[in-house]
């Protein structure tokens, strides 16, 4: 009987949590504190953590839209540029065959994402161009990931990332300073978002080793804090703003 429980352990953990050698060290050595490989367990439960949650993150703000019937406060020049960056961190991370528990939240957030982009346009008259944009965004990921694209455009795609994000969020928090709230910008999501990103500091740090996802995840997390930061900031002013509009 133990040996068959150990089985299921060893069948549950390896590859997904541990290496073998780890799951040996802890659970056949009994090396309960054996850093190195603590490490990679965290990292692993971080990460599939991360990607679990994503498959939810940004349904708040989807359903927040759908109820209000309109898209008011949520900037369209941000969230096309957050899907950029989901785009080129999902596109370098397959190319460098990274770990899924690494970078697979990006695969859940950027079809949300898409989805909230379609859903601007739609509450502004223009839902054609929404359809166009979807033709246009899911060819250009294809193209991306196909042979056809030199690993060199991949990486400067990476690259890009970085202002992308910076860009992104300074032009959501400009549109939340004009507006004086954030109007149907969902608490919910920012705030996981925010969570998100920090945790991804360190997954990044340890199962890739690449310096450029975590730097971007840096830059992510400080831009993420700043607009957590005016939600808190604009709290009473987006309950008043829906008073009066009620």
């Amino acid at each position: 009987m133990a040996a068959e429980a150990d089985g299921l352990l060893k069948r549950a953990l390896v590859p997904l949590l541990l290496p073998e050698k780890c799951y040996d060290q802890i659970f056949v050595h009994w090396d309960l504190l054996h850093v190195p490989c603590l490490k990679i367990l965290l990292s692993k439960g971080l990460g599939l953590g991360i990607v679990a949650g994503s498959l939810l993150v940004k349904l708040p703000q989807v359903f927040k839209i759908l109820r209000a019937k309109r898209a008011e406060g949520l900037s369209l020049q941000s969230v096309m540029l957050e899907l950029v960056a989901l785009m080129g961190t999902m596109v370098y991370s397959i190319t460098n065959n990274f770990p899924f528990s690494s970078w697979g939240e990006a695969l859940f957030l950027m079809l949300q994402t898409v989805t909230i982009c379609f859903l601007v346009l739609h509450y502004r008259g223009q839902t054609m161009q929404g359809v166009t944009f979807l033709a246009s965004y899911a060819l250009v990921l294809l193209l991306l990931l196909s042979p056809l694209t030199p690993l060199a455009l991949i990486t400067l795609l990476q690259a890009s990332n970085m202002p992308a994000v910076v860009v992104g969020r300074l032009l959501q928090a400009a549109t939340n300073y004009r507006n004086g709230h954030t109007g149907q910008l969902s608490a919910v999501t920012v705030f996981l978002l925010f969570a998100g990103s920090l945790a991804r500091i360190f997954t990044s740090i340890q199962e890739t080793g690449d310096p450029l996802m975590a730097g971007t995840f840096v830059v992510s997390s400080l831009c993420n804090g700043l607009i957590a930061g005016q939600l808190l900031f604009y709290w009473n002013a987006k309950a008043a703003h829906g008073k009066k509009e009620q």
